[in-house]
């Protein structure tokens, strides 16, 4: 009795492998852009809103006790009133940094980092934004800020996003989650599953050999 022989399985097309995961991350950059996008509507929405209904120098209006407050600041420098001497060069360097993050952003493949990085890349471009237009010129702009943390410090919305991402960061980074979604030990373990299926010892003959 003969039997036909097995025809060879057919290769999946590369489109059918590859379609899916590039369609998921455009999805996930897109998300991440929406995010940002929200993030600076809503900073430059209330900052307008600050400079409106409030005025510099006017008491605060307490909304929980000392504890948060309303309050109108304009800040030259960085978090905390730092560096109030070189706006120029925070300026150059958040530019840089919002760089640097759309271009991560390309590279993502988990929800919880187009999240992060989508809030980060919105803080960012929310505070640039005053940077760069705001009095008393370009590049040298001084920062909206009007909520009010006890007597500790003021800052605004985009401050707010940046801070979340950063704990959000913070928690990827000790778990070990990267870009992808994975963790590094899951990473580590399909190397090492690799190696190991692509090593052929050298005494094993092919089934059939020298017969």
């Amino acid at each position: 009795m003969s039997t036909e022989p097995a025809l060879p399985a057919r290769p999946e097309s590369p489109d059918a492998t590859t379609r899916a995961p590039a369609t998921s991350s455009r999805r996930l950059v897109a998300l991440a852009f929406a995010i940002a996008a929200v993030v600076i509507a809503i900073d430059q929405l209330t900052k307008w809103w600050a400079l409106t209904a409030l005025e510099q120098g006017e008491p605060q209006r307490n909304l929980l006790g000392d504890f948060l407050s309303l309050r109108l600041v304009f800040n030259p420098g960085a978090a905390l009133g730092k560096f109030a001497g070189y706006t120029w060069a925070l300026t150059i360097v958040v530019v840089v940094v919002v760089a640097v993050i759309i271009r991560v952003i390309s590279k993502i493949r988990s929800r919880a980092w187009a999240i992060t990085l989508g809030l980060l890349l919105g803080g960012a471009i929310g505070n640039l934004i005053d940077r760069l237009f705001r009095y008393p010129g370009f590049a040298h702009g001084h920062v909206v800020d009007f909520i009010g943390y006890w007597n500790w410090f003021t800052g605004n919305v985009a401050d707010i996003a940046i801070v979340v991402a950063a704990v959000m960061l913070a928690l990827l980074s000790v778990r070990g989650i990267g870009l992808d979604g994975r963790r590094e030990a899951d990473r580590e373990a399909d190397h090492g599953a690799d190696r190991e299926g692509g090593d052929v010892p050298s005494g094993d003959a092919a089934p059939g050999a020298g017969s």
